[in-house]
């Protein structure tokens, strides 16, 4: 029924939002797997369902972020430099040249779960100050943040959960990282959404999101990602990093297992 739907679509979004946004991740990869199993949402309507998620969440976690003054500083304007066009570039290349969805699981799988396990690794072993890799270049920030921006047009997750594993793997203090990975999902998740509307316009076939589920999920995910957010300072930079480790290695084995079956 639509009333449990939205319920189910309300829970889900809050509890992975707690969890995820103290890290910098919006949680959308999460709900990715959750529409496509539990929900049944048609693809390529689960991209636009998972951005529209994005854009309601996000600014609850923003605003407890913004009060604290963590939104300020380059690094939110390079990451939104790149993921910004990246986005509209990714969901054209969804729409018009479809890349399968087994080839995204294994990508994903293949990324993020040895970045999660050399996280955890790192956190409860960490290496001599005299060794450790100096935080990335701006530039390769910016490239890094475009092609995350692709990845999340084409798929519909915001990047958080790409661009917060290896930011803070390159030495980026996770404090500064989840409020700026976080800005630039909402911002890329509000173009990606706008995209996919204006094609759903010229296209046939499910192409705009499930405003429905969407808005549920994204409700709960609005008042998740605030309390998340508001837990991050009571938080220490070592339990966060080994969280952010212990959430990309689940999620890529969540979804190895997945493409493999």
């Amino acid at each position: 029924m639509g009333w449990e739907l939205g319920v189910a679509g309300l829970v889900v979004g809050m509890l992975i939002a707690v969890v995820t946004a103290p890290v910098g991740v919006s949680g959308a990869v999460f709900l990715l797997p959750v529409q496509l199993s539990v929900f049944a949402v048609p693809s390529p309507a689960v991209t636009p369902t998972n951005l529209l998620y994005n854009v309601i969440a996000g600014p609850g976690a923003l605003l407890r972020y913004r009060r604290n003054g963590a939104l300020t500083g380059p690094l939110v304007r390079r990451l939104m430099l790149g993921t910004l066009p990246g986005v509209v570039l990714g969901a054209v290349i969804r729409v018009f040249a479809l890349p399968g969805p087994r080839v995204f699981r294994l990508l994903v799988a293949t990324l993020m779960l040895p970045l999660g396990i050399w996280l955890i690794t790192r956190t409860l072993c960490p290496m001599p100050a005299e060794i450790r890799r100096p935080e990335p270049a701006p530039r390769t920030i910016t490239a890094l943040a475009l092609a995350v921006g692709v990845v999340g047009g084409i798929y519909g997750i915001g990047g958080g959960s790409i661009l917060g594993p290896v930011l803070v793997g390159r030495g980026v203090p996770l404090a500064k990282v989840a409020p700026a990975a976080l800005a630039s999902t909402f911002a890329t998740s509000l173009v990606g959404a706008s995209t996919y509307a204006l094609l759903s316009l010229a296209h046939s076939g499910s192409v705009a999101p499930d405003w429905f589920l969407g808005l549920a999920c994204g409700l709960g995910g609005l008042v998740g990602g605030y309390f998340g957010a508001r837990l991050q300072p009571r938080l220490s930079e070592t339990f966060l990093r080994l969280l952010l480790g212990i959430l990309a290695t689940a999620l890529g084995t969540v979804y190895a297992i997945n493409a493999l079956r």
